[in-house]
């Protein structure tokens, strides 16, 4: 195919071999507690209306802890506010990443096809309109008997494997039941969702959407109680049950009692092993700017697939956990068939993180050479009335990674921009000229150096991260990957390095990498490439079980800069926040890997953009972001 065009001449990348390894934590073992979980109701696609997306206006475009008068906890330190925490400094310029050179492998994976899923504009305009404009979406995708699913922030639809529609595309507040984000006839404000997160268990052929819910006043002021949804369904395009776990761990119902809490259970992501089924987040003061560890929930999975009235849930803290640095985004794995379950130990479920954010340190260093693997062991016992689950780690050394910078994009048409330096049209915007203008293109959101999504099968562990790599003689964001081999003595825990790697591409950045792996030990790692060549694309890298990555290929070149609210001092304050990510995903199907990356699938001129309906350019975006995302499916 047109799309499967190599980029290999350019890429820059590395490979190092051996095994190292470091010794385990001697930190104590972790805190614990069991409560009780209820099913809440259940959930389902439902037909609602299409609204125009039009910005009525701006105050009530944005939720007000994303926009210029939110004190957004952000990488520009500027206090509390919502989702998508973290503590990294602004985006100055940092240490000089490792050099990556060496060889490229040329037999690069075939691309099956792919289409374009949710965008922006789907997402603003789902629910009748009664929808926030949005910044990242956070895309979560997860693919079994026929279904493909895909959820962003914050829309859902279940697609077949050509792109066409098992359903509509359905906001999430309305999935789960409640009321909308924003009812814009009303100006009454419902609950939050946000970080959307699925996978589909081979084992109990049940699909799991996980979203965080922050309460919202009706006024939009968030209220400081917040949980985790959980939905589980055999039909994604069925009923779905529905389980809510609060996570704000100030005592109410039932959660323990933490310091500076209420707290928020920020950036969940989820795994499954034999018998359980896993969450964790990070813990956050939330109206304050203190970070906790983070926390680990398992359930068992056979009573979520039953739809069990009543289900029993254990909560980890990891504090001081890694030789007395707090656990941060301890990402729990995924099996893409049930023979590479760890049964060892009574069951035992891997994590990998890493510790080189001020969230684990305390520092801003923001550079570290080694990562963390976690195991939970005695699994078993999460089906018996008193579960006894044991939480271990050990540090495994690596080569050097570091806060990555920020990724600069092609330079080319960005209608919202040029909007905001053109006094007329940004009167009719905003109600008033940019004060601000001229604002520039911006560059994208990196993420920090936390963990991305994992995958065990084989006996091994793969996981990545964002980076600084010194490529082409400059510092570029890049990716860390690696595989690792754990093994259980009884419950001692011991962990070697078999591969690692770092990945660029000189002139342009790799971001947000999620590594795919069947069970013959071949795969796909995912990401967005951008930069000097490159608008915001979809591109993925081949991945082998033993050498790791290899060459760079496109699975959908982007047609047009990112030119979204996020980026530009007028509407997101000053300074900016160029949102991206904030993470993609893999999902495996049999032998073959679905891949979803956040992309620009469209691109504009002012005059399009001005033309009625004001913002749409034809119906391919909004007057404020526009954001797509590409799913591809690749044969290993």
């Amino acid at each position: 195919m047109s799309t499967r065009r190599s980029v290999v001449a350019a890429a820059a990348l590395a490979t190092v071999l051996g095994s190292l390894t470091l010794p385990g934590s001697a930190s104590a073992a972790p805190a614990s507690s069991t409560r009780h979980v209820q099913k809440v109701g259940t959930g389902s696609y439902k037909v609602t209306g299409t609204g125009s997306g039009e910005p009525a206006s701006i105050s009530l475009e944005i939720p007000k802890q994303a926009g210029p008068d939110a004190n957004d906890f952000s990488r520009s330190g500027r206090g509390p506010s919502g989702a998508h925490r973290s503590l990294a400094p602004a985006r100055a310029a940092g240490p000089a990443g490792p050099a990556v050179a060496g060889g490229v492998i040329r037999n690069g994976p075939q691309l099956l096809g792919g289409f374009d899923g949710l965008n922006h504009r789907a997402q603003r305009t789902a629910n009748n309109g009664n929808q926030f404009t949005l910044e990242p979406p956070d895309q979560a995708l997860c693919v079994g008997n026929g279904h493909i699913v895909e959820a962003v922030n914050d829309a859902f639809q279940v697609y077949n494997a050509d792109g066409t529609g098992q359903t509509g595309v359905v906001d999430l507040n309305t999935f789960f039941g409640y009321p909308p984000v924003l009812d814009r006839a009303t100006g009454v404000f419902g609950p939050n969702l946000t970080d959307p997160t699925c996978l589909f268990d081979p084992a109990t052929h049940r699909f799991f959407l996980v979203v965080l819910t922050l309460e919202q006043t009706p006024d939009g002021d968030l209220t400081g109680d917040n949980h985790l949804d959980i939905a589980v369904a055999a039909d994604p395009t069925g009923t779905w049950n529905i389980y809510r776990l609060d996570v704000t761990d100030d005592g109410t119902n039932g959660t323990p009692v933490h310091p500076n809490c209420p707290c928020i259970g920020d950036y969940p992501h989820i795994g499954v092993d034999a018998n359980g089924f896993y969450v964790t987040t990070n813990e956050y003061s939330f109206f304050g700017t203190e970070y906790n560890s983070a926390q680990i929930y398992a359930f068992s999975k056979r009573a979520l697939a039953r739809g069990d009235a009543d289900v029993l849930v254990t909560q980890l803290d990891t504090p001081g956990a890694d030789r007395g640095l707090n656990g941060f985004t301890v990402w729990p794995a995924q099996s893409p068939v049930t023979s590479d379950y760890e049964r060892s130990a009574g069951g035992t479920e891997y994590f990998l993180s890493s510790n080189a954010a001020e969230e684990a340190t305390g520092t801003q260093d923001y550079v570290s050479t080694s990562i963390v693997t976690w195991a939970l062991t005695n699994t078993r016992s999460l089906d018996s009335p008193a579960p006894r689950l044991g939480l271990s780690n050990t540090r495994v050394g690596v080569q050097r990674y570091s806060l990555p910078p920020a990724a600069n994009q092609k330079a080319g048409p960005a209608p919202l921009r040029e909007c905001l330096n053109d006094d007329p049209c940004a009167t009719f915007l905003l109600g008033a000229p940019d004060p601000f203008k001229p604002e520039a293109l911006s560059p994208l959101d990196s993420n920090d150096t936390r963990m991305q999504q994992v995958t065990y099968t084989g006996g091994r562990l793969y996981g990545a991260l964002d980076t600084a790599v010194t490529v082409g003689g400059a510092s570029k964001a890049g990716i860390g990957w690696y595989i690792v081999r754990p093994s259980l003595r009884g419950t001692s825990l011991r962990a070697d390095l078999t591969a690692q790697g770092q990945l660029g591409l000189a002139g342009n950045n790799l971001t947000y990498p999620a590594i795919g792996v069947n069970a013959a030990g071949r795969g796909v790692m995912a990401f967005t490439l951008v930069g000097d060549g490159y608008f915001p694309s979809a591109a993925y890298s081949a991945f082998d079980g033993r050498t790791g990555a290899g060459a760079i290929y496109l699975a959908k070149a982007g047609l047009g800069p990112q030119d979204g609210f996020s980026g530009y001092k007028a509407v997101s304050g000053d300074p900016p926040r160029p949102r991206w990510g904030d993470y993609g995903a893999t999902a495996v199907d049999g032998s073959n890997i679905w891949m979803a990356s956040e992309y620009i699938g469209q691109t504009c001129t002012l005059a399009q953009y001005e033309a009625t309906p004001f913002g749409s350019c034809g119906g391919t975006r909004t007057a404020l972001a526009n954001w797509g995302t590409r799913i591809s499916q690749v044969k290993p």
